[in-house]
Parts: structure tokens; C-alpha cells; sequence
């Protein structure tokens, strides 16, 4: 069996082949106007940049980020970046406001930026009434009951909402599972990437979150039990899927640090190794802005998130096989008093 292996850097504009729908066939001509809420993450100013930079008419996304909610939590990674971010954003002529309500006030549509996820839950619930679409940057919340909840109060107002890693929408990656021909049936994957923690929220939600959203791009849904392995140099999580077909994710911990996907097929194994495009990604936030039809079913979002939950369980358990439907479902009744 022959081993290609697909070595792909994305620049930053590399997206604009990616195969998503057309901007121009699917956006009105009259722009949106965005909010973005959190300024403690360095997506702000990079998602700001692409969607404000000047574009041709073709490649313009047909969205304009005009006002920006600091907030900002005790957590390292937000205090002690809010305050750069914030001025970055507002020496790119974006209006920073004060509160939620005041944001809401001024735009279409809305990112939820905030780097700590444990505050996402309280922030979706002052967003979720107003039915602007909002994109929900990873981690979707704190914990998965919370991750659910947001969803149920999505439904209960009808807006529209997805979160995603950019490494989705990787080019190389696309390019891989689109191959059916030269790749057959999937027969099981193997990512990696950077894996660092953050108190008061499940280990893989912080960063791992970006290795496992590309294991679930290329496995889908279904996966059945999980077990991890949690050591000092590597984090490895393992999960069965039907037909006998393993995912793994790798957690690297120590030593060179890059983001890759292995995909075993029937007929080759294909492989890929490609940083996080952010284009990418800006890309089907206005895509999704647009349409209102996101590009990630909650289904699958939950799930995945459902996996790093189950991965945290099998650590406490001693490394064992964790049921993902089990842990859904005790999830979902925890749910059910967080979204009032």
C-alpha cells in the first residue's frame, strides 16, 4: 500500500479554494454588521483583520466586524491579554461598548470570542434572545451540560448557532476525505497536535479541542466507548467506532509540537500535516452568517465534546472504556437546569 504524504503549510489566504459555498452566490450584497464579544483571544484581531481587510468584490465575505465587548475572566490566557486585544481592536476603528446589550444594539450577527469557556453559558444566555446568528469559538462552553444547555436555549429562541476548530476546514484535510476514490472506505484515523490544559474545564476542551475536530471530520459520528492514557510527554485517547474502526488522538506534551491527520483507508493511507487556517474558518463563519445553516451539525459538535468528557472519565477510572452515548445522556439531564 503506498504512503503519500501531503505536507501543507496554509498561508493565510490559501482558503479561497476551499470548497465551501460560494460568497458570492450565497451573501446579499449588503453587508453584515458583527460583534464580537470576549477580546482576550489572538482570533480577535485575526478574524478582524480578514473580514475588514479590503477585498474584489468576489472574494469579499460580506461581513464587517464594528464593535467589540471586552469582558475577560480571572483565567491567565484572558487577563492577562484582554487589555492588548481590546486596543488592538479599537486601533482598527472598531467601537468597543461596555456590555452585551450594548453590542447587540449595534450589529447583525455575533462571534463569541471569550478564550475562557467556563463563561460562555452566561454569555449565550444574554445573546441567544436577540435570534442574531452567533459562531461560538471552541470551547463551546465550560463542561458539557453547559455545551448542551446552550444548544437547548439556541432551539428555544430559534437562533442560529455552530463552533468549530478551524483545523476542520483545512485544505489538506478536505482535500483527503473528498478522495474517495484514491482513499475507499475509511477504516479508522489517527491525529495529533499541541495538548495543553486549563484548570476548571476538561483537559482536552482548551487545546486539544483542535486535533479532535479534525478526528471527527474524517470518522463522523458514531463512536461508541473511549479510553485515555494521560502521561507527561503524551496524552492518548482512543475511541471505538462501529465495524471495529479506532480514532486516536495524540496530545503531544513534550518535544516538537505540529498538527497532523493520518487516515487509514481501504485502498491507501492517506496523510496530512497543516497548521490551523483561520481563513478557512472565517470563511464559513460567513458563510453560515448568511445562510444560517451551519456547516457542523449539533449532533456532532456535542459529540465530540461528549469524547473529551469521556476521555476525562477514563482517566479517573484508570485508563478504561468510557460508553459516549452514557455519558450523553447523564450530561443531558444536568442540561436541563442549566438552560432556564
Amino acid at each position: 500500500m503506498d504512503l503519500r504524504l501531503i505536507t501543507l503549510f496554509s498561508a493565510f489566504a490559501a482558503c479561497f479554494t476551499l470548497s465551501l459555498p460560494a460568497l458570492s452566490q450565497e451573501a446579499p450584497q449588503k453587508h453584515l454588521r458583527a460583534g464580537i464579544v470576549g477580546l482576550d483571544t489572538s482570533h480577535v484581531p485575526a478574524f478582524t483583520s480578514f473580514f475588514n481587510k479590503p477585498k474584489t468584490p468576489d472574494d469579499d465575505t460580506g461581513i464587517r466586524v464594528v464593535a467589540g465587548y471586552p469582558g475577560g475572566t480571572d483565567m491567565p490566557a484572558s487577563a492577562n491579554r484582554v487589555e492588548k486585544f481590546t486596543e488592538q481592536l479599537r486601533g482598527m476603528g472598531v467601537e468597543i461598548v461596555d456590555s452585551i446589550p450594548a453590542l447587540l444594539e449595534k450589529v447583525d450577527v455575533v462571534l463569541l470570542e471569550s478564550v475562557d469557556g467556563r463563561i460562555h453559558l452566561q454569555e449565550a444566555k444574554q445573546i441567544l434572545p436577540s435570534k442574531k446568528p452567533v459562531f461560538i469559538d471552541k470551547p463551546l462552553a465550560g463542561n458539557l451540560p453547559e455545551s448542551i444547555a446552550i444548544f437547548d436555549l439556541a432551539k428555544k429562541y430559534g437562533t442560529p448557532i455552530f463552533s468549530s476548530s478551524s483545523t476542520r476546514f483545512g485544505k489538506g484535510l478536505q482535500e483527503v476525505i473528498a478522495d474517495k476514490g484514491k482513499l475507499g472506505d475509511i477504516l479508522g484515523a489517527t491525529t495529533w497536535g499541541p495538548c495543553s490544559y486549563q484548570e476548571g474545564t476538561p483537559d482536552l476542551f482548551f487545546y486539544a479541542i483542535h486535533g479532535i475536530e479534525s478526528l471527527y471530520t474524517v470518522m463522523g459520528e458514531g463512536c461508541e466507548t473511549v479510553s485515555r492514557v494521560k502521561q507527561a510527554k503524551h496524552d492518548q485517547t482512543t475511541g471505538t467506532w462501529p465495524g471495529g474502526r479506532l480514532g486516536v488522538y495524540r496530545g503531544i506534551r513534550s518535544g516538537k509540537a505540529s498538527f497532523g491527520v493520518t487516515v487509514f483507508g481501504s485502498n491507501e493511507i492517506l496523510q496530512v500535516a497543516e497548521s490551523p487556517d483561520y481563513a478557512a474558518l472565517c470563511r464559513a463563519i460567513a458563510n453560515f452568517f448568511h445562510t444560517g445553516t451551519p456547516p457542523v451539525s449539533e449532533a456532532e459538535t456535542l459529540e465530540l465534546l461528549t469524547f473529551m468528557e469521556a476521555a476525562d472519565e477514563s482517566v479517573r477510572q484508570g485508563g478504561a472504556e468510557v460508553s459516549v452515548p452514557e455519558t450523553l445522556e447523564r450530561a443531558k439531564k444536568e442540561a436541563a437546569k442549566l438552560a432556564k
